[in-house]
């Protein structure tokens, strides 16, 4: 304890070890659940709950810098607030810590990644323990325990075990859908009684219904990192998200989850809750929801090379397709490309190569080492080659040619489309190229005319009336374009060749990965290549230990290259003999890993039950901590605070989970975060050398408005705070220098929540001060006693409390922390010029803050003679009597210049304000004799006076 009992950096180090200690000790953040705890609890039971989140930190050797804890700081503010606010109050933190940082960081050092990322959990926790947040620690718990990630493998086999009925509009058992087969109430694909398909057929059936499924897939194979990416993890320009490598499109049999079964729900699921409008509107371009039709192409001279079908918006364009595209990974162009090349095959459409077959592999080549983003360019100058295969265009019977293009994207609709270069601009500009028939079928309303032999571009046609587009089967000619849409819609669909549909950009989750530090399948395989599900009392499927964890990794640049799993080289692991019902057998396990979007799916749902070894969670726990209630249909955590940058990848996956737990009655929450809110940047200043390089924040020195580096002169920029750019500002500085309450008030303080602000050093002394002048407030310096007093507070002290309770409880609701902690600095400033301090508004100064800096709060609330903790008393209430001015200030102006001020009562006439007003001597001394020709009144806050 400092001698002097000045509030300093060594007394405040020494307070909040001491309560954080007493907290950790009395369990004081321990939140009670319904069953059990609440039942023994009747007054704790009444009170409403909250249920606050942040979003899973995963823990970087490098541990937190100042910009980490702007969000976990606000969430813990928000729920000491609820917790004073008569809340039950469920805050917790847990750590995702499988995935590709914690593997290339054990490639690197020679560490296992479990030993690395324990240590670093650690770190974590010592930190976040130093910033005195309030979570329940028997709550926490890692993705790469055993025990959490049995029931990621449980929910895994959950969703393989499902399908989704459309007619319902949920997902079902699959058990109920085998049903249906055996009895013959829903027929096989080929017609076959289910009795009489063999084992692996079966299961080929079942796959194309599963939630979760293994097939054979384009996918984003990235050999620089050894792995296969999710669309979502590649970046624009066709590199991974992590390491920036090329990554090639190749096929490969994955892992995917049936995501695109829930397009329509997860949009209009986006209603129900309380997110930022951006965010919803990212997942809603995401989801990219479009109405069209699917229309069936036959392929080959009969028709005997199958069928293409192609999801188009246009289809009131149909008559205008003059060939068609598919994607060069199209899964029909290996059966119909054919030996030679047909008679009169133009010249530019084989790409001087000698077969259909040698010019599509050249071409497929070609593409693959392409980013989507690249084939997707808006360029003029078009690729693509001839497959060898005319189709049939069903509404005319008019033989077209089919190409492979980059610009069509197998993930897209479905890796065809139907080429309507009049009306399409990569299509015209594809047709030019290669020499293509052009037909306009909407009239151009720019007075262009018909003949696109004399155009320039495209004619990009949503309005107009349709031309030329009439056969013996039926006619569009002089419809409008929604009228032809209608029109052919049925047409198609009378006749089997197509039906009006909606498509959706989403496609399903790739969810394997190809190295060792992620949660295992709880699939295994029989020798006919089978999956079968592990029986749960053999979760969980442990990760084995091994020595040889490192993925095999590729030239970035080979895109020829496939994935070699580290699983896989543990024989001894992969191949087992189970009993899975009938004898022993012999089975090998899948080698691939999960995605670590895996853990963050459900983790909100094992926070309110986390040793629940018998189910995923208690019903009456997580109905009582996320289910539907008034304001929140869909149920969900009160509030969600994380980044902006989740608004895709985890928000998605995790709703997504959400909804088929829903559906099989496992929980009954349909959305899991009712309310987001993405916290801004702590940014920092980056400074560089003549090179553009960053050199060390802390060694440059300001000098003549400058910056300089070793005697160099440097530039200055804001920049994300990090271990690249040389700025990282370590909380533990800030610890020392001023104690943790210092910099939870800074971060507070810095501005508004939501929006990113520079880091300042210098600044942080500003709210140090507040929480200097408040200790001495309460205490005396020299002695340490308390110099309170019991004095009722005076009329205009009273004002600024109730006014300071008012405006703190809004903005604390409200998230706004900025502006709750300049209220709380006026009332504090207020105090600090009364001869002697109140006991009544002292304590209310000390509960206001209690929130924000926990630990002065406890230890002034402990001395003014408290023997709870602060967290569990009641935040203040205003006394509207209070907040209403006894007087208000009335500006006086003679001729627009202010000459008097007067104090009125806020219910003042205009007649008793003007004869005030024309009295007061200033304004009579301004008037000098003249009369007055006007007096303009705005009660009770404004006089002005026109002379004569």
């Amino acid at each position: 304890m400092s001698e002097t009992h000045k509030y300093d950096a060594a007394l405040a180090a020494d307070i909040e070890a001491r309560w954080q200690d007493h907290w950790e000790r009395n369990g004081t953040y321990e939140t009670p659940n319904p069953s059990g705890d609440l039942a023994d609890d009747p007054e704790q039971a009444a009170r409403p709950k909250k249920f606050i989140m942040d979003m899973f930190p995963y823990p970087s050797g490098a541990g937190l810098h100042v910009g980490h804890p702007l969000g976990y700081i606000a969430t813990d503010v928000y729920a000491r607030f609820q917790r004073m606010t008569g809340h039950n109050v469920l805050h917790t933190l847990g750590f995702d810590a499988f995935g590709l940082p914690a593997e290339q960081y054990a490639v690197q050092t020679g560490t296992h990644p479990r030993v690395s990322t324990e240590a670093n959990i650690r770190t974590y926790k010592t930190q976040l323990r130093r910033l005195g947040l309030g979570y329940d620690q028997r709550r926490s718990f890692a993705t790469i325990d055993p025990e959490y990630y049995r029931w990621t493998q449980w929910i895994f086999l959950r969703i393989f075990n499902s399908w989704y009925d459309r007619d319902a509009g949920r997902a079902r058992p699959i058990g109920e859908l085998v049903a249906a087969f055996e009895t013959g109430e829903r027929a096989t694909p080929d017609g076959r009684p289910w009795g009489e398909l063999t084992a692996a057929e079966r299961a080929d059936v079942l796959s194309g219904y599963r939630l979760a499924y293994a097939s054979e897939a384009p996918v984003n194979w990235c050999p620089g990192l050894g792995t296969v990416l999710a669309n979502e993890e590649v970046t624009a320009d066709g590199r991974s998200e992590r390491g920036n490598f090329p990554v090639f499109k190749a096929k490969l049999r994955q892992w995917n989850m049936r995501i695109t079964a829930y397009a329509d729900r997860l949009l209009d699921g986006l209603d129900t809750v309380d997110w930022p409008e951006a965010i919803k509107l990212q997942q809603r371009n995401w989801i990219g929801r479009s109405e069209g039709a699917r229309i069936d192409f036959p392929v080959g001279e009969k028709g005997d090379g199958g069928t293409v079908t192609v999801f188009t918006t246009r289809q009131d364009t149909l008559f205008g397709a003059t060939y068609m595209v598919l994607a060069p990974e199209h899964h029909l162009i290996d059966a119909v490309v054919p030996a030679a090349w047909p008679e009169g095959t133009h010249a530019v459409w084989t790409g001087g190569h000698a077969t259909p077959a040698e010019a599509v592999a050249a071409y497929r080549k070609q593409a693959a080492a392409k980013s989507d983003v690249e084939r997707q360019a808006d360029t003029k100058e078009k690729t693509g080659v001839f497959t060898g295969v005319f189709a049939v265009n069903p509404v005319n019977g008019e033989r077209i040619p089919v190409f492979i293009a980059d610009y069509v994207l197998l993930g897209y609709g479905t890796g065809a489309i139907m080429a309507v270069p009049a009306h399409d601009s990569r299509d015209f500009a594809f047709a030019r190229a290669f020499e293509l028939p052009v037909r306009c079928v909407v009239e151009p309303t720019d007075g262009r005319g018909t003949d696109p032999a004399t155009w320039e571009e495209s004619f990009d046609a949503k309005d107009g009336r349709v031309v030329n587009s009439a056969s013996a089967e039926v006619s569009l000619d002089g419809l409008t374009v929604p009228e032809a849409k209608s029109r052919i819609n049925s047409w198609l669909e009378e006749r089997g060749l197509g039906e009006g549909t909606v498509n959706f950009r989403l496609r399903d989750w790739l969810f394997s990965r190809q190295r060792y530090w992620g949660e295992p399948f709880p699939i295994v395989y029989d020798e006919d290549g089978v999956a079968h599900p592990l029986p749960e009392e053999m979760l969980p499927l442990e990760l084995p230990e091994v020595d040889d964890y490192a993925p095999r990794t590729f030239d970035p640049d080979d895109a020829d290259t496939r994935p070699e799993t580290p699983l896989s080289r543990n024989e001894d692991w992969v191949n087992v003999t189970l009993d899975l019902g009938d004898g022993p057998r012999r089975y090998r396990r899948e080698t691939n890993t999960m995605p670590n979007w895996a853990g963050s799916c459900w983790y909100q749902l094992r926070y309110l039950d986390p040793h629940n070894s018998e189910k995923l969670v208690d019903p009456d726990i997580e109905r009582y901590w996320m289910g539907p209630r008034e304001g929140m249909p869909t149920g969900g955590v009160d509030l969600y605070v994380g980044g902006a940058e989740h608004a895709v990848l985890h928000l998605l996956y995790a709703r997504f989970w959400q909804k088929v737990l829903f559906d099989l009655g496992h929980v009954s929450s349909d959305e899991p975060y009712h309310k987001l809110f993405n916290q801004g940047m702590i940014q920092a200043y980056v400074y560089r050398d003549s090179r553009g390089f960053p050199v060390p924040a802390a060694e440059v020195e300001e000098r003549d408005g400058g910056w300089v580096h070793q005697g160099e002169p440097v530039t200055r920029e804001l920049g994300k705070i990090g271990k690249s750019l040389k700025n990282v500002i370590a909380p533990d500085e800030i610890f020392a220098a001023y104690g943790a309450d210092t910099l939870r008030l800074y971060e507070m303080a810095m501005g508004p929540l939501d929006v990113s602000r520079p880091w300042e050093t210098r600044a942080v002394v500003g709210q140090y001060r507040l929480l200097q002048r408040l200790w001495r407030n309460v205490l005396d310096e020299a002695t340490g006693e308390v110099t309170v007093v019991a004095d009722d507070p005076d009329e205009e002290t009273l004002r600024v409390t109730h006014k300071a309770i008012d405006g703190v409880t809004a903005d604390l609701e409200q998230l706004r922390f900025n502006t709750a902690i300049a209220k709380i600095t006026e009332l504090n400033n207020h105090v600090t010029k009364l001869p002697r301090v109140p006991r009544a508004t002292a304590e209310t100064l000390v509960l206001l803050v209690a929130p924000l800096a926990p630990h002065i709060a406890e230890e002034l609330w402990h001395r003014l003679g408290h023997a709870g903790s602060v967290t569990r008393e009641a935040f203040p209430v205003a006394d509207p009597a209070y907040l209403v001015d006894e007087t208000v200030t009335c500006v006086v102006q003679v001729k627009g210049k202010v000459r008097a001020r007067l104090e009125v009562p806020p219910t003042v006439s205009d007649a008793e304000l003007e004869a005030l007003a024309v009295a007061d001597p200033g304004v009579v001394a301004a008037l000098g004799g003249a009369g007055i020709r006007k007096v303009i009144v705005r009660a009770p806050k404004l006089v002005n006076i026109v002379p004569a």
